[in-house]
């Protein structure tokens, strides 16, 4: 077996495509002394803003961030939003890789998030979330097809957050495209598609997701997640279940060997759960597209959660600062 450092080096290798719901998580930093005379809700005294890129693209920003390489695929509006989010994407060095579909007539999504200190107030969300139009689901599928002939891909992310890229005809199309080129496919999943994966490698709702999507409480516990990972197999079968539980951790399960265990957070301070989702899918990926079982999946995906939910705001996860905590973690074994 590879040392540790050597197999988290060989992310630079790897080629990582993410197709999903593009936006900017835009911040306004303040300060509270006191409550509205008008309302009961607090002032914030303004002090600063700033953008950064969410959803699909912050998963590319992790990967970015680990070594490998991003391919970024997905639509946004026709609005100056969109010469934002474009902007941001040329700043974070992946414009090269990256095929953003302007579709006229659409919203790019932003979300505005209020925060004083490290007390997040309010979140104020401009967005459409109908499906895109049938000319941008068939530029979106050209471009893949494309992308795929002309060099190899390692992992296909799909970063659903309920947005209108997804729909089921073209999740299931791209999993079969998936299939052709022999590329594994990891998803992210909202309620809206929850069990239209069918074929997908790896499926990782977080508990309240996995509860939404089989229409019954799921309890956090071994044998209530096993029981609700078999269940969910037999409606959409797919290889590998990871449900990640907030601040007890990550259950991971293996539907071909039919084994499975929850692994524990490492102790932290949690300060922003924000893009830790966002974080895990993309770790857990490169892990998965270099040949690691699937308990070190969930483990080094949990250790990466844990580190950006340490920062305020949606932030990648830092590459040197994971690479130092998988060296001293004790791995699991299958």
């Amino acid at each position: 077996m590879a040392t540790t450092s050597s197999w988290l080096q060989s992310f630079s290798n790897l080629r990582v495509l993410i197709l999903g719901d593009v936006m900017i998580d835009r911040y306004v930093q303040g300060q509270v002394r006191r409550v509205s005379p008008e309302a009961p809700v607090p002032v914030v005294e303004f002090r600063s803003s700033s953008s950064r890129l969410g959803g699909a693209a912050n998963v590319a920003l992790n990967v970015r961030e680990m070594g490998a390489e991003p391919v970024l695929v997905a639509v946004v509006g026709d609005d100056t939003e969109a010469d934002e989010l474009a902007h941001l994407v040329e700043e974070a060095g992946l414009s090269n890789h990256s095929f953003l579909i302007r579709e006229a007539g659409r919203r790019t999504t932003i979300k505005t998030r209020f925060i004083a200190g490290n007390q997040h107030l309010l979140r104020v969300d401009a967005e459409d979330t109908h499906a895109v139009s049938e000319d941008s689901v068939r530029q979106l599928m050209q471009k893949l097809e494309i992308e795929l002939q002309r060099e190899h891909v390692d992992v296909i992310i799909l970063q659903d957050y309920d947005k209108g890229v997804l729909s089921p005809d073209m999740i299931q199309s791209v999993i079969a495209l998936a299939e052709r080129f022999n590329i594994p496919v990891t998803v992210d999943p909202k309620f809206r598609h929850f069990l239209h994966y069918r074929g997908c490698t790896l499926f990782k709702p977080n508990l309240k997701e996995l509860s939404e999507g089989l229409a019954r409480e799921i309890l956090p516990t071994h044998q209530d997640l096993e029981r609700a990972v078999i269940e969910l197999d037999q409606a959409m079968p797919h290889q590998f279940s990871l449900i990640t539980l907030s601040e007890m951790g990550i259950f991971w399960y293996d539907h071909l060997h039919q084994k499975g265990g929850i692994i524990r957070p490492a102790t932290r301070d949690i300060v922003d759960v924000c893009g830790a989702g966002d974080t895990v899918i993309a770790i857990a990926s490169m892990v998965l597209a270099n040949h690691r079982p699937i308990d070190q999946v969930a483990a080094i995906a949990n250790l990466a959660g844990g580190l950006v939910c340490e920062r305020v705001g949606v932030v990648p996860v830092d590459g040197q600062a994971l690479e130092r905590e998988v060296d001293l973690l004790e791995m699991p074994s299958v």
